[in-house]
């Protein structure tokens, strides 16, 4: 199927330990959501766009590793929706 073929393409694509760095980074003793990340690295010219997706999956896979962890809810200034909080353990 093309979208499996086109994700799996995307994920291999991208440097994971760079973009992890890029994210402890932003994120250092900060509480912060997805979004706010991204803008951040988006201001830092790590990614070329401030859309979430750049964030969200390696902060999920950080979160995993047990190097993240998600905190605490708020709402999202930039969408209103309810989203996840993250600070480095």
């Amino acid at each position: 199927m093309i979208t499996y073929e086109t994700r799996s393409e995307s994920y291999e694509k991208v440097d994971k330990n760079l973009r992890y760095s890029q994210i402890l980074e932003c994120l250092s003793d900060k509480e912060m959501t997805a979004k706010e990340i991204a803008v951040e690295m988006h201001n830092k010219g790590y990614i070329p766009t401030d859309e979430r997706n750049f964030t969200a999956p390696r902060l999920t896979e950080l979160s995993i590793k047990g190097i993240v962890e998600p905190i605490n809810k708020k709402k999202c200034t930039y969408t209103g929706k309810t989203v996840s909080v993250y600070k480095v353990r």
